[in-house]
């Protein structure tokens, strides 16, 4: 998985080298969605953040394009884009599994599939109780599909 560098503010956490290896070997310790919420919870998430046992995370956005970005996360702090930060929160994904018994889930590899264009639509995090699947479309889609 290719994580692109924020482009405004420093990125949090190690640096990444632009494929994904860096991501095998890690522990997900909780997955979250940013939301929006000026009147409660409803709807999609507008990003989600995976986070790492070692404290780091990554952001996945869903941009106008239908296409996916992957970034540097800012866990436990909401992306700089929350504005105003008061009417976004960080919140579990309900139609996810708990976290595993060992308290994590461990990353055997990641898969990006891609459009026509070339462009990343869907992003696969392959771990060894199974798959999240990140997908950009009108609306950000994270699902995960046991082994």
């Amino acid at each position: 998985m290719t994580v692109e560098s924020e482009e405004y503010g420093a990125p949090a956490g190690r640096a990444r080298s632009g494929n994904s290896d860096w991501l095998t070997g890690s522990r997900i310790t909780a997955v979250h969605g940013v939301f929006y919420r000026p009147e409660g919870r409803a709807g999609e998430p507008e990003a989600v953040e995976f986070v790492f046992d070692r404290g780091q995370s990554v952001l996945l956005t869903c941009t106008s394009d239908w296409t996916l970005r992957v970034t540097p996360g800012t866990w436990p702090l909401l992306p700089d884009w929350c504005v105003p930060a008061n009417q976004w929160q960080h919140a579990p994904l309900t139609q996810l599994p708990p976290v595993p018994y060992e308290g994590a889930w461990t990353v055997v590899g990641t898969l990006e599939r891609r459009d026509g264009r070339g462009e990343v639509h869907e992003a696969v995090i392959r771990c060894e109780e199974g798959d999240f699947v990140v997908a950009a479309g009108d609306t950000l889609a994270v699902r995960f599909h046991p082994h």
